[in-house]
């Protein structure tokens, strides 16, 4: 990475953790995930520039997964009226919409729009994997912060999957440029290396214990603390990988150029996509068995 890169992934940060964290720790969870369906709606945008030519294709299926996005927040049982009526209405209403959207709705819009009929499998499984990938999973995070509390404490969950993320990327990165060169997997990302697996692990585990020590001591446990950092970890390389497979499959460098010295959207969250829903999974086991 260059001196320039690292100025300008500086930057950045300097500008946008003040604002993510601001909106993180407000009182109500609605700001939060107005500012995750955004960034869904740019990482979808940037997933179907890569596997999808036509525009109209692409506006379609970013419509639907705007509107697959906002019914997997909104019609969950967590946001919902805690009234009986509605509660049982929410949980299969909310399976049901999302798949709709997700599914139905784009086989319906090739169905009647079908264009090349020869590419339309492929065209249709990109829009539905676009919507999953960049938007749904991504929606996690949104959920997290509504479902641990909201608030601050909701605030410190969300802080503790970007900090997992984050910062095992920084330890991965000067891990592999000096303790390394041992390739990982090459075919799908050339520069990464096994030291850097191994630094991205400590920098993600170190992360979680700063965030257990000073946030979040009374939630987390010890063992919730590495049952969290270890897998969420090994998820978050496994999410990087499988964006550089995506781009190398498609041709491209970066997912798009909206942050100088990152890329695109795609490109800062890819290990979140991943990580978000295992964290959001596991405090709602935790919170069931008690």
């Amino acid at each position: 990475m260059a001196l320039g890169n690292l100025a300008s992934r500086f930057l950045v940060a300097v500008v946008a953790v003040p604002i993510l964290l601001l909106v993180l720790y407000l009182g109500p969870s609605w700001p939060t995930y107005l500012l995750v369906g955004a960034a869904a709606i740019i990482a979808m945008h940037e997933f179907f520039s890569m596997t999808l030519e036509e525009k109209g294709d692409r506006t379609a299926g970013l419509v639907f997964g705007t509107l697959a996005c906002a019914a997997a927040y909104w019609l969950s049982p967590m946001a919902m009226p805690q009234s009986a009526g509605w509660q049982r209405l929410a949980a299969p209403g909310s399976s049901y919409a999302v798949s709709f959207l997700s599914v139905i709705a784009p086989a319906l819009y090739f169905l009647f729009r079908f264009g090349d009929i020869a590419t339309v499998a492929r065209r249709f499984t990109a829009m539905v994997a676009g919507i999953v990938y960049a938007g749904l999973l991504f929606m996690a995070l949104a959920a997290l912060k509504r479902d641990a509390g909201g608030g601050t404490e909701g605030g410190h969950w969300v802080v503790l999957v970007l900090a997992i993320a984050w910062l095992g990327d920084t330890g991965a990165y000067f891990a592999g440029r000096f303790l390394g060169d041992a390739k990982l997997y090459p075919a799908v990302s050339p520069k990464k290396t096994w030291a850097g697996a191994w630094g991205g692990l400590a920098g993600s585990v170190g992360a979680a214990i700063v965030m257990k020590l000073f946030f979040l001591d009374r939630q987390l446990g010890w063992v919730d603390t590495i049952l969290i950092a270890a897998p969420g970890a090994a998820l978050g390389q496994m999410g990087d990988l499988a964006e550089s497979l995506i781009k190398r499959s498609t041709g491209v460098k970066d997912s798009g150029s909206l942050l100088p010295g990152h890329g695109g959207i795609l490109d800062r969250v890819d290990a979140v996509l991943f990580m978000a829903p295992y964290v959001l999974v596991y405090i709602q086991i935790r919170a069931a068995i008690g």
